[in-house]
């Protein structure tokens, strides 16, 4: 019987990352992401508003699938609209027209799901309203960040900070972490990891904001302090939800990443950090001009 030889195959295999992703694809759909978000803060502003209320839209969306492979039953269609609407109104109409759609927004998710089945009905709002409040609203005080005095520059800063963040945690935790913060829910996450995050969020921090923005440099120290905290708390907290509801990645749309959710997990909690800190600030700077 002849010997059939398989020839090798001519498609070229996927490269991956150590981590398991394809790091050509994540590579590529990271810098096209840049690109359009620095076209929306500096040239076109509408597009910081599409951009958030896509990202605020398909977020929930994954979220809510999580939700029901978990076995919770969400009212999904709805709950990833009116997360995408939340920003654009805030785009629209500031503050005022963000609390009124989303009033509007988590009563219609109510009432799907309360003419709906009713078994499962109270976790299925509380879940649906997480969600919404989760991606929608959070993604949403970046657009009122954006309509402040050097708004661009304050929202590209806390997004640069929330990665370095991420950046300088990693690097310390490979090297030098050995004692867990909390290792029942995240027992990668550890006390070396935090302190390289702090102190590389204070540096990167006060230099970038003296070179972004016209105001005192120790602005960007607070903020990057308090985002540190807040990101390891969002970590922590995200990490529960996942053990859960028994997921890793809460979605794949995005090649070499995941989710939408699982890259922009870190500016969500960035996002109302940089807001309340430099709304605080501002205030406190009026007080005291005007003692």
């Amino acid at each position: 019987m002849p010997t059939v030889v398989e020839e090798p195959s001519s498609a070229p295999a996927q490269k991956t990352s150590r981590a398991g992703r394809n790091l050509p694809a994540a590579i590529g759909v990271g810098a096209g992401l840049i690109v359009v978000l620095l076209v929306g803060l500096f040239l076109v502003p509408p597009v910081v508003a599409l951009l958030a209320a896509a990202a605020a839209g398909l977020g929930v969306w994954e979220v809510c699938g999580a939700l029901a492979r978990g076995g919770i039953k969400v009212p999904r269609a709805p709950a990833a609209v009116g997360a995408a609407v939340l920003p654009l109104a805030a785009f629209v109409g500031g503050s005022e027209a963000l609390i009124i759609a989303l009033i509007l927004v988590c009563t219609v998710v109510i009432l799907c799901r309360v003419f709906g089945r009713t078994d499962g009905m109270v976790l299925s709002v509380m879940s649906s309203l997480f969600a919404v409040t989760w991606a929608g609203l959070l993604i949403s005080l970046a657009v009122l960040l954006f309509h402040t005095p050097e708004g661009p520059a304050k929202v590209l800063l806390v997004i640069l900070m929330a990665v370095g963040n991420d950046t300088f945690g990693y690097i310390a935790g490979v090297l030098w972490g050995k004692h867990p913060m909390a290792p029942r829910i995240s027992p990668k996450k550890t006390w070396e990891g935090f302190a390289g995050s702090m102190l590389g969020s204070l540096i990167l921090g006060t230099v970038l904001g003296a070179l972004m923005l016209d105001v005192p440099w120790w602005h960007s120290t607070v903020l990057a302090f308090f985002l540190v905290i807040v990101s390891a708390l969002g970590d922590f907290s995200e990490s529960m939800v996942k053990r859960e509801l028994g997921v890793k990645d809460m979605g794949d749309l995005l090649p070499g990443h995941g989710g939408v959710m699982d890259r922009i997990d870190s500016i969500l909690f960035a996002i109302p950090v940089g807001y309340v800190v430099f709304e605080l600030l501002v205030a406190v700077g009026r007080l005291g001009q005007g003692g």
